[in-house]
């Protein structure tokens, strides 16, 4: 999700395994630091801060419907709704405030629902449409 590589045959995703071994690699090295911490949690951390690290050097990642949110909000809705990490809980692991966490899950989560488009943008119209229909007016007899 959070590379958002093309659907491949299992073992054909290079970044999303790299940034996974990688990641990995740095919890198991750490390992005797972890004292009764819970490695899951170390894991998703490391995950985490590569993944920002590698957006921050404008390697966007590519394909699927989370392709039209930026990569912080990507990570956000990431961890939030698909890894079920709390607010707090995420805003520690990214070192933001949860209010700011807040703003970016919900800013996500309108871009998604308007079809990509960025939330109070005017929508278009396809062609040959006059554009989108007022909604019904609810006093009116049926």
């Amino acid at each position: 999700l959070l590379t958002g590589e093309p659907s491949h045959p299992p073992g054909a995703y290079p970044r999303a395994e790299r940034l996974l071994y990688e990641a990995l690699a740095r919890t198991y090295a750490d390992w005797g630091r972890l004292h009764g911490g819970d490695p899951y949690d170390r894991a998703r951390r490391e995950l985490a801060l590569r993944f920002a690290r590698e957006a921050r050097r404008h390697q966007r990642p590519r394909g699927g419907l989370l392709d039209r949110l930026t990569p912080v909000e990507r990570l956000v809705l990431v961890l939030r709704m698909y890894e079920e990490v709390g607010e707090e809980q995420t805003a520690a692991l990214l070192g933001l405030p949860a209010d700011r966490v807040r703003a970016v899950t919900a800013r996500a989560v309108a871009t998604l629902r308007a079809g990509g488009r960025r939330p109070g943008a005017a929508p278009t119209a396809p062609h040959g449409t006059a554009g989108p229909r007022p909604a019904p007016d609810s006093r009116a007899t049926p």
